[in-house]
């Protein structure tokens, strides 16, 4: 065993007796907590031997080992003794504790929520401020990931050094409920929480984990947050099953991320009680559209559909019709279904589940624009010019009729003109699907003439068998059906937001603001060191230069890359009641119109438009109404939005990490797609990215520069940076952290200079 080995193994055991609840144990004891092999139980005895030879550790007559509290002196017998009387409330012992405690440091107060990090430290969010506050381990306190605190914010800051700040006081607890893993001891246990930000295990008295085995996902409620080197401890609100139970894994996620996943049971009887077919009494004073020829067009596995299409061509005049369900027919205002589906905020699209925002008998039924069956709409109906433009438009409360339920695949294959039997099965559609085409490509060029810009990174498609493992990994990429149904909901949120704002009706928009200046500084200074060109020609950059670096790097092996890191220079989309506009889209008035079974806002702003079609605005008072409630369900709807990111994000980390761990030893080729100081990641042509660990480039000393995001090898010379080909060996897969490691096999470029 090295020495470094030896010091980190010392650490640990040493931070496992200073434990509060650590009670004195023999050495199978140890290693049995510890789950070692025999080969590591005969390095635990070295480490506890060479412990108690340096006298942190004792062993008493029975062959149990315990922390030596305090400072000790070793004496000839082989008993400890306290030099410092600390612990019996001596004179001594309080001045040692005055001198040792922290004086306040001095600086600016604030106020944020705590973000932590699994080694301990972790950061503080300020709200308006866009840099966080670095708080060291040290000076974390009690704080844990997710907690409102008020930090000093130190005067002292270093050159080029992220500002540091203190925690001095615990305002609010963020997760009074831990998602996890239950350990069991001997007579108590732990819950590891899935969060690797919240960094302390949480302890659970035996007679709060009944019936709770090893291995099971938990819900911990936390009773007592602890302090100093005390753990937290709590007790178990809900056990999840076991991980290996299918469907386990993924609840623990949605659990963890407060995503609700039962309907309560007024919210369900609420839902039996509307109808499941379109009454009378509901199609008087809308507009009849069903002798349009109407096609939605979804993937092969939705049943949610919300939009559906019509189109002709009159001259040189486009009629597009996007017709979306009106489901605030069937979901009142503060009803019960209300008050949940804007609890929820969105719909949550999980590897093997959907986390509905409306329960399915709406979602899936009523609500659901199917093929053959009357549904009502609000319709956005638009006269298009060649240019892209529209001419004229009408927003209309409609009943329609679906014609045929089209998948992506089959109108990308019919417009390809590579299947004929879906071309004879459509023959009568074959004509608006290339009319579609036509008009999807006239409006994406013109909005690619004012600047928007287009990042077409391939997703992932996640393969599950019927028990819930990964059985394999694909890209899922834009095709042309997906392109002309982006583009005509693009236009009809476009043209509905125009309206609105014109109008100065009260409305949530969907808002993107400019790029923070310093971030495009940094960006552009990277670009630049990695060979890309582009100059700005005003102080803020604008869409279409944004747009010029995408096109640059087009074709090129870090062009996936580096738009990721444009991407990561701009700023996060979110609804806001003010009409700032949409800086990704280069658009002056944007919103969310076309998805009510899946998002709030747009439900809530169908509400807003029927009330104005109804002249209810201004007669019945409704004006103030939509002022009074708009801020908070836009805050509300942007707060899910991101939950149900992060939630999705994890989900295919976690089955990524599941499928990649029966390649272990498996060699891929892959791309370099991000570079730091402690190694390089590498995506594999199936979207799974993995890391290669710097410790693990054994050929040389590698240093990080930052302003080239390469790694460059002191003796050698030899560069890794975004973009290049390597073949990488899967090292490790870690479901429960949801990591991929890789080792580096060989340099491609090398490769092919051999070759």
């Amino acid at each position: 065993m090295s020495k470094k080995d030896m010091d980190r193994r010392k650490k640990f055991i040493l931070e496992l007796m200073g434990d509060p609840i650590y009670q004195p144990m023999r050495l199978r004891e140890i290693s049995s907590l510890l789950r070692l092999s025999k080969e590591e139980k005969r390095e635990l005895y070295d480490v506890l031997d060479e412990l108690c030879e340096e006298g942190k550790v004792s062993v008493d007559r029975k062959g149990r080992y315990e922390k030596v509290k305090g400072k000790w002196k070793k004496k000839k017998d082989d008993r400890y003794y306290d030099d410092r009387r600390e612990e019996y409330g001596s004179e001594y012992g309080r001045k040692k504790k005055d001198k040792n405690k922290k004086e306040q440091p001095e600086g600016i107060q604030a106020e944020g929520t705590f973000i932590g990090h699994p080694k301990g430290f972790g950061f503080v969010e300020i709200e308006g401020q866009d840099e966080d506050i670095f708080i060291p381990e040290s000076d974390t306190g009690t704080a844990m990931h997710q907690d409102k605190v008020r930090i000093i914010i130190r005067d002292d800051k270093k050159e080029g050094k992220r500002q540091e700040g203190v925690v001095v006081k615990v305002l609010e607890r963020g997760m009074p409920e831990i998602v996890g893993t239950y350990q069991l001891n001997r007579d108590f246990g732990f819950v590891i929480s899935d969060n690797p930000k919240f960094s302390k295990d949480i302890f659970i008295p035996r007679k709060e984990a009944a019936g709770i085995k090893n291995g099971d996902k938990v819900i911990a409620v936390i009773t007592d947050y602890g302090s100093g080197n005390k753990n937290p401890e709590g007790k178990i609100k809900e056990n999840l099953g076991n991980i290996r139970t299918p469907g386990t894994d993924i609840l623990a996620i949605v659990k963890s991320f407060g995503i609700p996943s039962e309907f309560p049971e007024k919210v369900m009887k609420q839902a039996q009680r509307v109808p499941d077919h379109v009454l009378d009494a509901d199609r008087d004073g809308r507009l009849d559209l069903r002798h349009l020829q109407t096609v939605t067009i979804d993937g092969e596995d939705a049943k949610d559909l919300d939009d559906a299409i019509s189109l002709t061509k009159e001259g040189d005049i486009y009629h597009l019709g996007v017709h979306i369900a009106d489901v605030s027919n069937y979901v009142q205002y503060n009803s019960a279904l209300d008050r949940e589906a804007l609890k929820r905020g969105t719909s949550v699209y999980l590897a093997d589940r959907v986390v509905p925002m409306l329960p399915e008998r709406l979602s899936n039924g009523i609500c659901s624009l199917n093929q053959g069956e009357d549904r009502l709409a609000l319709s956005c109906l638009m006269d298009i010019n060649e240019k892209g433009k529209v001419v004229s438009h009408q927003i209309a409360e409609t009943v329609i009729n679906v014609n045929e339920r089209m998948c992506y695949t089959d109108v990308k294959n019919i417009l390809e003109d590579t299947d004929e039997e879906a071309k004879k099965r459509y023959d009568a559609l074959i004509p608006m699907f290339f009319m579609m085409k036509e008009l999807s490509g006239i409006l994406r060029n013109s909005r690619h003439h004012r600047g928007s810009i287009d990042f077409d990174f391939p997703e992932s498609k996640i393969i599950l068998n019927a028990a819930g493992k990964a059985i394999d990994v694909k890209p899922y990429e834009a095709n042309v059906a997906t392109k002309i149904i982006e583009d005509f909901m693009l236009m009809a949120n476009e043209t509905v937001a125009q309206e609105y704002c014109t109008e100065e009706i009260p409305f949530v928009y969907r808002t993107h603001d400019n790029p923070d200046p310093e971030k495009v500084e940094s960006l552009l200074t990277l670009l630049h060191n990695q060979g890309v060109k582009i100059q700005k020609a005003k102080e803020e950059i604008t869409p279409k230069e944004i747009q010029q670096i995408i096109e640059s790097i087009e074709g090129l092996p870090n062009e996936a890359m580096i738009s990721r890191l444009v991407l990561r220079s701009m700023k996060q989309a979110k609804y806001t009641t003010e009409c700032s506009g949409h800086f990704g889209l280069a658009a002056k008035y944007y919103c969310h119109f076309t998805s009510p079974i899946r998002r709030y806002p747009d439900l809530q702003i169908h509400r807003i438009i029927k009330d104005n079609l109804r002249g209810r605005l201004m007669r019945e008072g409704r004006t103030e109404h939509y002022a009074e409630i708009l801020d908070e369900v836009a805050r509300q709807s942007s707060v899910c939005e991101r939950r149900a990111d992060e939630a999705e994000r994890e989900s295919d980390k976690l089955k990524k990490a599941e499928y990649i761990s029966y390649h272990l030893g498996e060699e891929f080729e892959g791309i370099i797609s991000g570079v730091t100081g402690w190694g390089l990641y590498v995506e594999l042509p199936n979207t799974v990215e993995g890391l290669v660990h710097v410790n693990t480039l054994r050929d040389d000393y590698y240093v990080f520069d930052q302003e080239s995001y390469e790694l460059r090898g002191e003796m050698t010379k030899k560069v890794y940076k975004l973009g290049d080909k390597v073949r990488v060996r899967v090292a490790e897969a870690d479901k429960m952290l949801k990591t991929v490691d890789f080792e580096l096999v060989s340099d491609i470029r090398d490769d092919e200079e051999e070759n």
